[in-house]
């Protein structure tokens, strides 16, 4: 795909309208998010999406329109799972309700600052040592084992390597001070539990983002096409966690759908590399992967739903990928004192 300057220069500068827009008009002022307001967004963002795709589906081909629309609903799948952390997260600090849009919006800054950056150094590798579509699709089929066998875990954001070290090295303020990452205590000054769970929102995206990346190189090997379908999969996140967050406990086939999803495009990965090798090995069409991608979203979804319908006390895990410490899980979000809830793991 032949993508001139101008046209990155284009892109990015949409995305930087489209961030100074969603904090000047929606973030700068606190609020509480209803419903409508956060459907209207999400509507908004996959709006622009689409219209991205047909933009490229026009100018540069079928191929590269399907390849783009394949990389946004991987990016836009494992979004919800990354959502499910932030419930979390945000749970875990007590994080006001009106502060929510704030910390989201930094997390999706700082997640387009990390994927950038990542999805260059995969461009690079992939450019220059062609046997990193194995190393991509070994470390996502690890990943998707992996998320399997730990489903019924969560990740535990206040153990977090980077919010322990920030604990250690500097005072940390009792309560949250309005929108400030800094107060004062006694004169002396502190950072408010909002920077806490900032770096916790940073720190897990970028844990996210070894494994997004890769999934998106596996539908596509456009790094225009991965750039834009990451922007527009995290610049819809916000909306779409306020459409979501009371959904989310009952996507309990979540993790494991991921986790089907992770290991089918870690083996197209390695079947690409095999099939430049010698033809004799298949190559999965992105458009099968496409199908492929949605049938196993729409099977998570109507499989959850019967089994929330059969126990209505089930509850989703996001899942993580290390091996929990113990036994003892810690209290999802919305269970009482007596129940028992998910592990601790970075991931």
């Amino acid at each position: 795909m032949d993508v001139s300057i101008l046209t990155w220069g284009i892109t990015v500068g949409a995305i930087v309208v489209l961030v100074t827009m969603d904090f000047f008009t929606v973030s700068r002022h606190p609020h509480d998010v209803s419903m409508r307001e956060a459907s209207l967004w999400s509507v908004f963002y996959i709006a622009v999406a689409i219209a991205f795709g047909v933009w490229v589906w026009f100018s540069a081909g079928a191929t590269f329109g399907t390849e783009f629309f394949a990389a946004y609903l991987v990016e836009k799948s494992l979004s919800v799972d990354n959502l499910f952390v932030f419930v979390i997260i945000l749970t875990q600090f007590g994080v006001p309700s009106i502060l929510h849009q704030r910390v989201l919006l930094f997390g999706v800054m700082l997640a387009l600052v990390f994927r950038t950056i990542f999805i260059a150094l995969g461009a690079a590798a992939l450019a220059y040592f062609s046997f990193t579509f194995v190393i991509f699709g070994a470390f996502l089929i690890w990943t998707g084992i992996q998320l399997a066998r730990h489903r019924d875990a969560d990740p535990q954001p206040n153990e977090n390597l980077v919010v322990r070290s920030v604990r250690k090295w500097f005072p940390v303020a009792p309560n949250f001070d309005g929108t400030r990452i800094l107060t004062r205590i006694d004169g002396r000054r502190a950072v408010t539990p909002l920077l806490l769970v900032m770096i916790a929102i940073g720190s897990t995206d970028l844990l996210f983002a070894l494994d997004s990346i890769p999934a998106t190189f596996g539908v596509t090997s456009e790094p225009y096409l991965v750039f834009a379908a990451n922007a527009a999969a995290l610049l819809g996140l916000r909306a779409l966690y306020f459409v979501l967050r009371g959904l989310l406990a009952k996507l309990v086939y979540l993790a494991l759908g991921l986790a089907v999803i992770l290991v089918f495009i870690g083996v197209k990965l390695i079947l690409t590399f095999a099939h430049e090798l010698n033809p004799v090995f298949p190559k999965i069409p992105t458009l099968a992967s496409l199908g492929v991608i949605a049938g196993i979203l729409v099977i998570v979804v109507v499989a959850s739903a019967i089994k929330v319908r059969r126990d209505p006390s089930v509850r989703a895990h996001a899942g993580t990928v290390l091996e929990p410490r113990d036994k003892k899980l810690p209290k999802p979000p919305g269970e009482s004192d007596d129940q028992q809830a998910p592990n601790e793991s970075p991931g």
